[in-house]
């Protein structure tokens, strides 16, 4: 699994090797936090989409800026590694911006995939247009979430 954990810089040596080899690539990004069932079909979903999943997760400091105080639960190493263990992942890596818009310029993924909250489609679709990057919106399940999670957990 460590393997599967990158720096940016090893994802772009992936990523240029995926292309000539004329593979699909796909990302995703987000914090998971506290890993639920909806990142899991999110993430089952966009590996259906290509030949490598490439999952970018927000850095510590970037997970307290969109988030609050008190988050993350879980730090951003372990975030990385559990998101390895997944059969679905191929790699994965930490970035510290609170967008992925500077990664995905760079990688220029096939496919980007994100929840349908509407917030992915107004902020990353014109910059992924110009990328010649799909975005690919996944429907939210309901009533799951790192933050509903949280809250159950306080009310014990």
């Amino acid at each position: 699994m460590r393997g599967k954990v990158k720096t940016f810089k090893e994802i772009l040596g992936v990523v240029r090797r995926a292309k000539t080899r004329g593979q699909k690539i796909v990302t995703t990004n987000g914090c998971f936090d506290i890993l639920h069932i909806g990142h899991l079909k999110n993430l089952e979903r966009a590996k259906s989409l290509g030949d490598i999943l490439i999952v970018g997760i927000n850095s510590d400091k970037s997970v307290r800026v969109l988030k609050g105080r008190g988050r993350p639960v879980v730090p951003e190493r372990d975030r990385a590694e559990l998101l390895a263990g997944l059969w679905v992942v191929d790699y994965v890596f930490i970035f510290r911006e609170k967008t992925p818009i500077d990664w995905l310029r760079k990688i220029k993924p096939n496919v980007h995939v994100k929840g349908s909250d509407g917030v992915a489609k107004k902020i990353l679709g014109p910059i992924l247009r110009l990328t010649g990057t799909k975005l690919v919106l996944v429907p939210l399940i309901k009533d799951k979430s790192t933050t509903k999670i949280i809250k159950r957990i306080s009310k014990l």
